[in-house]
């Protein structure tokens, strides 16, 4: 029995991707967790993962085609058996976008939902112009010739506009769709600050724990005895993850802002939290992730620890239920036990689903974030 692996969500904002590479072809036998294509998004390029185990029967989609979210891509055979050759494109995939094709000799076709006439196809194809994006003023709705010639004299947008395109439209989504409540409170940081230089002045330079870790190991332990926070709300129901993946909300280069996560952080040290935080952070600079990493955060932090803010108030980022925002470590006058002396500050905020929780476990989870960075010893 053929199964079909189709073009994955690779977050909440994604409609679709252009297939950039076939890392499989028929005949070969994959398992799960194999990488085997990448495609390009408005995040970059992106190594997406099989999900079943078996052997590649036939590849429907050719290099070079933009795919819509969960449309076809391969069939893939539940036991290894003799594959097919044919790699020829079937599925419901739009058009090639950078391959010309001789222009058809009928009136208006179909290509993909959008009428066009074939002089306005073959020009389109020579301009390297998504037919999709052009509004047709024909009869019918017709993409024109000169419906061609006037997306061709329209500036295009740049990456970054394009990410914060997408980036805009799921946090309106977010804000429209989710209830949000928001909670905050300050954190004396000075345990944790003496203990990070201490700890990191008998280590290796390259191994010296980033700022941000101590942070990231608090909220996972304090995720193990709130678990109203991690985990996703879909079709109306709240499905708690064991799995704690880790969302960090990172800045790409030339603008834009990806939200990759570190898998399974509740199974990692502190040491570990610092290796892959660093490799995250290389890779989304260079435009490099795999499907799981962006699909797949149960939570999300998102820091302003270098911009000079005290405190933010994040938006949730779908299906997640909260996020954790943290603002920049400052001195500032501390009262304890009748005295005041000036101390490092962390102020942490926290954007959470009332839909899931509610202000009284907010605050608990709050609690327990900042009782870990006071006793970073137990961390």
């Amino acid at each position: 029995m053929s199964i079909e692996y189709c073009m994955p969500s690779l977050g909440a904002d994604m409609e679709a991707a252009t297939l950039v590479e076939w890392k499989i072809k028929p005949g070969d036998i994959v398992k799960r967790g194999d990488v085997v294509a990448v495609v390009e998004t408005d995040k970059g390029a992106i190594d997406i993962e099989i999900y079943e185990s078996g052997c590649v029967e036939r590849l429907l989609v050719a290099p070079d085609t933009r795919v819509l979210v969960g449309a076809p891509l391969a069939l893939i055979a539940g036991e290894p058996a003799a594959a097919t050759t044919s790699a020829v494109p079937t599925a419901p995939a739009l058009e090639p976008e950078s391959k010309p094709e001789p222009a058809p000799t009928v009136a208006p076709a179909m290509h993909g939902h959008v009428k066009i006439s074939p002089a306005a196809r073959t020009r389109a194809h020579a301009l390297n112009i998504d037919i999709d994006k052009v509004h047709g003023s024909g009869p019918g709705g017709v993409v024109t010739l000169q419906d061609i010639e006037s997306a061709a004299t329209k500036p295009k947008p740049s990456a970054s506009d394009s990410m914060k395109a997408v980036i805009a439209a799921a946090m309106a989504r977010s804000k429209r769709e989710i209830p949000h409540y928001y909670l905050s409170t300050d954190v004396d940081y000075s345990a944790t600050m003496t203990w990070l230089t201490r700890r990191n002045a008998e280590l290796p330079i390259e191994q010296r724990m980033l700022p941000i870790v101590p942070l990231l190991r608090a909220i996972v332990l304090a995720l193990k005895t709130t678990p109203d926070f991690n985990g996703y709300f879909k079709d109306n129901t709240y499905k708690p993850s064991d799995a704690i993946h880790l969302g960090v909300a990172i800045a790409q280069r030339g603008g834009g802002l990806i939200v990759p996560a570190l898998l399974d952080a509740q199974d990692q040290t502190l040491a570990q939290l610092t290796g892959n935080l660093r490799d995250l952070v290389n890779r989304v600079r260079a435009g490099r992730l795999n499907n799981r990493e962006l699909s797949e955060g149960t939570i999300t932090l998102t820091s302003l620890g270098d911009g000079g803010v005290d405190s933010l108030s994040p938006v949730i980022y779908p299906p997640q239920v909260a996020i954790i925002g943290a603002g920049t470590v400052r001195e500032r006058a501390w009262a304890s036990e009748g005295k005041i002396d000036a101390r490092p500050v962390l102020t942490l905020s926290l954007a959470a689903d009332h839909r899931v929780s509610n202000g009284r476990s907010g605050a608990q989870f709050l609690a327990r974030i900042r009782d870990y960075l006071q006793a970073p010893e137990k961390l």
